[in-house]
């Protein structure tokens, strides 16, 4: 497997609150986990919200012996997640500069046959592979649900004045809700994970046309990076691509 991380605080924000990385096993397992946490609130809660988030994750992942079946990864990011949760409400509730944190997150933990996408909020998930192009994830926000009930149109969304209204974070309500799936990841196909940052600046036809330009993946993340900047660069801009080429790894 390939893979690149970015991060990049953009042209507008004081300080960066995305976190994230791509995670590889120190044993000659070829899993490998990829995180984006887009973290809110005041006086940079948001930095803590999404770095105890990767942290907790990153920790648990090199600490557990897992098994490779999708129903054993997705039960384990759906309780890591849970316990992530559980830890980030009662920080904001005993840390007073840090009440009402959050973070969004979105998640692949990717094997030779499959990838498990988690994600809570409003960063996504993009798979290129021989079938096209779509959006994995479904955003956790306010104008997805209006669009979802046919109040407003997907176009009119991209405008909307409450766009950046989220439904869901971690570390907000004592509980959660998770979405998981698992999909299949084969040779060649490409995992976009991005924060909101990257998704409100770029339209879907100029993602696909990045991540089909056959480009080395930190080519296409330095492209990405500066799209987002030409193009505002209000928000942070976080991302992580990972590419299937186990067989050419094996040789």
């Amino acid at each position: 497997m390939k893979a690149t991380y970015r991060t990049d605080q953009g042209k507008v924000r004081m300080h960066n609150e995305d976190q994230g990385g791509i995670f590889f096993r120190e044993d000659p397992s070829s899993m490998a986990l990829a995180i984006i946490a887009d973290g809110m609130g005041g006086h940079r809660a948001g930095d803590v919200a999404s770095e105890m988030t990767v942290s907790i994750l990153k920790k648990a992942w090199e600490e557990t012996d897992l098994n490779e079946t999708p129903a054993a990864i997705e039960s384990f990011l759906q309780e890591q997640i849970q316990i992530a949760n559980s830890e980030l409400y009662n920080h904001s509730l005993t840390h007073a500069e840090c009440e009402g944190m959050g973070t969004t997150i979105v998640a692949a933990l990717c094997t030779e046959r499959s990838a498990t996408i988690v994600n809570v909020g409003d960063s996504r998930c993009y798979l290129l592979n021989e079938d096209g192009f779509k959006q994995v994830t479904e955003d956790h926000s306010l104008v997805n649900e209006l669009v979802r009930s046919g109040q407003i149109s997907k176009e009119d969304a991209e405008h909307h004045p409450r766009k950046n209204v989220i439904l869901r974070a971690l570390g907000t309500e004592a509980n959660v809700e998770v979405d998981v799936r698992t999909i299949v990841f084969e040779e060649g196909d490409i995992i976009l994970l991005c924060s909101d940052g990257l998704s409100d600046k770029l339209s879907e036809t100029e993602i696909m046309d990045i991540l089909m330009s056959g480009e080395p993946l930190e080519n296409m993340a330095d492209t990405f990076i500066q799209r987002a900047n030409d193009n505002g660069g209000e928000d942070n801009i976080t991302l992580a691509i990972l590419l299937h080429n186990f067989e050419s790894e094996r040789g």
